[in-house]
């Protein structure tokens, strides 16, 4: 999937960046907004997103075996992890920008564990998910979710910056 493959090359970006921070660099508060916007843009609103609005929305309907429901369950988990780091990072970076030295060490941490959880997510993804579950939708099912799939893709930019006027209007 080719959006797993765009994230993974924002992993390690994201990695030797930390290392260059570890040598010394200084930390950039507009690299840590960067890598947010990615990961809740990108990563979970878009991919998720699609992932749990159509694709498990689509499953729900299915009579899926019983570890195909478990791990659509687990994954449902992990995506709700992976925003509660985001969360803690983004905490964290405003902390950090007002002075707050030591949550350096958690922006940091916070990065670690995402670029150690997102690997395995994917693979467990791309390797038994997503294989598995193919089988219970036939050949013009699939192909309606690829449409959707399309649709949301299209949606998305106008979502995100719908947001960003709103926000910049409420200040």
């Amino acid at each position: 999937m080719m959006e797993h493959r765009l994230i993974e090359k924002m992993l390690k970006a994201v990695e030797e960046e930390i290392a260059r921070i570890g040598n010394g660099k200084k930390l950039d508060p507009v690299f840590i907004d960067s890598v947010v916007d990615f990961i809740m843009t990108y990563a979970d609103r878009t991919h998720h997103g699609k992932e749990e609005d159509i694709l498990f929305r689509d499953l729900e309907k299915k009579k899926m075996s019983a570890r195909d429901d478990s791990m659509m369950r687990e994954l449902i988990d992990e995506h709700k992890f992976a925003r509660r780091i985001v969360g803690e990072l983004v905490d964290a970076k405003k902390k950090y920008v007002n002075g707050d030295a030591s949550a350096l060490g958690i922006m940091i941490d916070r990065i670690k564990v995402l670029t150690g959880f997102y690997p395995e997510h994917i693979k467990k993804e791309d390797k038994v998910f997503f294989p598995d579950t193919e089988k219970y939708f036939s050949g013009p099912e699939l192909e309606k979710m690829l449409d959707e799939f399309w649709s949301f893709d299209r949606e998305m930019i106008h979502e995100k910056y719908k947001k960003f006027v709103q926000e910049l209007e409420a200040i």
